[in-house]
């Protein structure tokens, strides 16, 4: 199997083209140059060694070299072997809470924010656990299901924000009957499931949900982000401040960090409640609580002992360019004597 890791480099190719059209166009200016300095025979009797094939043999070599430089900057790369790699892990599911109350700025920037550098610093201490991510408001979406490719999950997370679920509420229920669905059941994985939310679950359900979510092995942490004293919802427009959200009465609402829903959640799932306010203690913990999950043996295929290759494209390359120079546009004496080209002598 051949692997490409420089795929931009062959946009150089079209100085091929380039050159061969150059080239054309120098012989058509010479041509015309030269009738109207002399005609064909006095021409061929002044310069009787120059060659019409060599200009063109030297095009040509010119092209390969280049050709040469070109793929050797793609650097292709060859996998001769099917390795099998086994790896040890869990199943991690985050639960992002992407509520309007999410926008508090209680604990800065904001609390969406912060839940989104938690989980950035917590899949970043991981190794070779599965992770997904689900969004949750007043419904829970799918986001990103189970994968090991963190560099995607960073992404899709980095774009999670409260305006791509328009049903609005928290509900924490909905969040966890989804992660179920994440797990494969074919497979004897540990199960996490990671809530990260403020807490203010408008379902008296979720600790009914986690039980169900313990029985079918999935262990759940919930972390809290916020305030306990609370704080208003900004609404800004362009990222200018116009007011905060208010309620029907016309009073600013205040939300606050719901703590009791959280440790209850986490309680009924066999998990530890963590406050999100310190970044280093939210990581330590999963962390160690993490360690002390046995992880179940993950199995995957790659092609493994990929090669560089590049080096022998560049030394063609400067063996081209060796020959390029080496060849003069005069004919050379022992073809001469051959006349393979049917030159006049």
């Amino acid at each position: 199997m051949i692997q490409f890791e420089e795929k931009i480099w062959f946009w150089t190719l079209l100085i091929i083209p380039v050159i061969i059209a150059g080239f054309l166009a120098l012989q058509y200016w010479r041509k015309k140059t030269q009738n109207n300095f002399a005609n064909k025979v006095l021409l061929k009797q002044l310069s009787p060694n120059k060659s019409t094939f060599k200009p063109i043999l030297k095009i040509v070599v010119l092209s390969l070299a280049f050709a040469c430089f070109s793929v050797a900057l793609v650097n292709p790369k060859m996998g001769t072997k099917l390795q099998t790699v086994k790896r040890e892990g869990l199943d991690i599911v985050f639960a992002l809470d992407v509520s309007k109350s999410m926008l508090a700025e209680d604990m800065a920037p904001n609390r969406l924010d912060k839940s989104k550098q938690l989980v950035t610093q917590i899949i970043n201490s991981l190794a070779s656990d599965r992770i997904g991510i689900i969004a949750y408001a007043g419904k829970a979406f799918p986001q990103l299901p189970i994968t090991t490719d963190y560099s995607s999950a960073k992404m899709f997370l980095q774009s999670m924000n409260t305006d791509m679920l328009s049903s609005q509420g928290t509900a924490i229920n909905e969040a966890i009957q989804l992660s179920r669905t994440y797990y494969d059941d074919n497979q004897d994985t540990n199960r996490v499931l990671i809530i990260i939310s403020d807490g203010e679950d408008h379902s008296d359900a979720s600790a009914e949900i986690a039980e169900e979510a313990r029985e079918e092995g999935i262990k759940i942490f919930t972390i809290g982000v916020g305030d306990v004293k609370g704080g208003p919802i900004p609404l800004k427009r362009r990222g200018v401040l116009t007011g905060y959200k208010k309620d029907r009465n016309g009073e600013t609402v205040i939300t606050k960090l719901n703590e009791i829903t959280l440790k209850q959640i986490a309680q009924a799932a066999n998990g530890v409640y963590i406050n999100g306010k310190s970044t280093k203690n939210v990581v330590d913990t999963i962390k160690d609580e993490l360690n002390k999950l046995d992880r179940s043996e993950l199995e995957s295929q790659q092609f493994a002992d990929f090669e560089d290759q590049f080096q022998w494209f560049l030394g063609f390359g400067l063996f081209f360019v060796l020959l390029d120079l080496l060849f003069l546009e005069r004919k050379t004496a022992w073809l001469k004597k051959l006349n393979l080209f049917n030159e006049n002598l």
